[in-house]
């Protein structure tokens, strides 16, 4: 039995009334003055003792009794000691568990959106990556299709990753500077390994990492390429050529206390050979470029696959566990888990009242075609309204050139630059895809679209006909009423695009 519980047993004994009523007698005067005193301090333990230690060891209190003061056994478990000097009692209090502890300590972390804007919010020290995210995106009621992350960034470092769904948040908070934070956001690429491994490896069988990579010479600005062997044990490089006698072989870092950063300030900072640059830093260094072992590789999927390989032998099947645990999570929903487009989606049915009763449609086949055929009546019955003079304040064009602003893929009025920026933080995988207006056209729009980790840009044009606008991306061949139907189009249809349409690169405000 833990403490707390048998401090609760012992006063319910003490203040139930057959206890009053059958053995007041047998209690004294200075037991009595005691209970009134002290017991009700029982009551506090929980909350004066924390899961690591106890908060009050020795609690000293001012009371007139006497140096000879003998109690009952049954008042005090084992474990609390009293101890009378002169007219103080000194209680020595032991140091509860978390079960038994009604108030866990909690530590602060604070949360970076996309925008520029923070959440504070308090957790357990045990607290995952992964649970921090699923509290987020329930308090940020934003859609949670398992692509959302904690990022580590140091702006002054210039660095950031992305935290392992497995990594306690309080502990990276430790070992990270004042200058740097928590980014929320998502990352597609995290578990791309596992969803097209030949992405990244050549062959059936996993293949010895090693190739050419520019190594930054410590505190000059200068870079050597030099031939890499990444193993368990580390990260090496040959001193001949590329030679794999261990007589040839220089330990450049370890694995185990290190982790392995994107480097996000492009070349001008490290005077880097390429773009594609990226750093391992050890656990220990906060703020201290010395430490860090700057790389550069000479394209994207160079990049990602040494960054990815690094993960893999440091973590090995953690990581593959972390991968599976949203497939799992579906059939037990976490406290945390956020409703998925509508809180009563699953209970919903497709029914057919075309006939004199109602039918519910079983078959998934005729339930999605009624309800692309009820979509399509809709915005039929909405244009011959508002053509008629409906009372909605927009004109039916007016409506289908901003109802896309209100949809997560779309970002407005941003710069090419700043599109760029946003597909390669959220993974850089196939059918990575955003909107936005364009900068040359006022009245045309940009979709900005991630292919083999390549981005390209294409452009959607205004076309006019019998008085209406539409949108299209080829030349009036295929033509869409607003840039909602043209997304779900491209959602579906490849079309005149390298790949379908399959993540929207979302910013979320907390």
């Amino acid at each position: 039995m833990s403490d707390c519980s048998y401090y609760s047993l012992q006063l319910s004994f003490l203040c139930s009334p057959a206890r009053e009523q059958g053995a007041a007698s047998s209690v004294s005067p200075l037991l009595s003055s005691f209970l009134c005193h002290f017991l009700p301090l029982f009551s506090l333990l929980p909350l004066l003792c924390s899961p690591r230690q106890s908060v009050l060891p020795f609690l000293s209190l001012p009371l007139a009794l006497s140096a000879s003061l003998s109690l009952p056994d049954f008042l005090l478990p084992p474990s609390v000691s009293l101890r009378v000097t002169g007219e103080r009692l000194s209680v020595k209090m032991p140091s509860c568990s978390p079960d038994c502890c009604l108030l866990q300590a909690v530590e602060i972390v604070k949360v970076w959106s996309e925008d520029g804007a923070g959440k504070v919010v308090e957790i357990p020290a045990d607290m995952t990556a992964r649970d921090v995210c699923q509290l987020l995106v329930y308090k940020s009621h934003c859609v949670d299709d398992n692509a959302w992350s904690l990022v580590e960034h140091h702006p002054v470092l210039g660095l950031e990753r992305c935290l392992e769904d497995h990594e306690l948040v309080v502990q990276v908070q430790a070992s990270m500077s004042s200058d740097s934070k928590f980014l929320f956001r998502k990352n597609y690429a995290k578990y791309e390994f596992f969803r097209n491994p030949l992405n990244f490896l050549n062959s059936s069988s996993c293949p010895e990492i090693q190739g050419y990579l520019y190594v930054k010479e410590p505190g000059r600005k200068s870079w050597k390429k030099l031939y890499m062997f990444l193993r368990r044990s580390g990260l090496y490089y040959s001193t001949k050529g590329t030679s794999k006698e261990p007589r040839h072989l220089q330990v450049l870092s370890d694995l185990e206390d290190s982790n392995i950063y994107t480097i996000i300030t492009g070349r001008k900072l490290y005077n880097a050979p390429a773009d594609y640059q990226f750093c391992i830093k050890p656990n220990k260094a906060r703020s201290d470029c010395k430490e860090l072992k700057i790389l550069c590789a000479e394209d994207e999927q160079s990049r990602t696959c040494w960054m990815t390989a690094f993960r893999l032998l440091k973590y090995g099947i953690v990581l593959y566990q972390n991968y599976n645990v949203p497939q799992h999570r579906k059939a037990n929903n976490t406290s945390f888990s956020a409703p998925v487009r509508s809180v009563s989606e699953n209970s919903l049915v497709a029914m057919d009242f075309s006939g004199r009763t109602g039918r519910v449609i079983d078959n998934p086949v005729e339930a999605q075609s009624a309800a692309l055929e009820e979509g399509q009546t809709w915005r039929k019955r909405t244009h011959r309204m508002n053509v008629l003079g409906s009372p909605s304040p927009l004109h039916p064009s007016s409506l289908n050139t901003v109802i896309h602003r209100t949809q997560v893929w779309f970002h407005g009025r941003i710069m090419r630059e700043e599109a760029h920026k946003m597909i390669i933080q959220q993974g850089q995988v196939d059918g990575l895809f955003l909107l936005r207006d364009s900068q040359s056209n006022p009245k045309a729009f940009v979709l900005t679209l991630c292919h083999h980790q390549k981005i390209r840009h294409f452009q959607i044009l205004p076309v006019e006909e019998d008085g209406q606008v539409f949108f299209s991306l080829d030349d009036g061949a295929t033509k869409f009423t607003d840039l909602i139907h043209l997304v779900e189009f491209y959602q579906l249809n490849r079309g005149v695009l390298p790949c379908k349409l399959k993540h929207p690169c979302t910013a979320v405000a907390l």
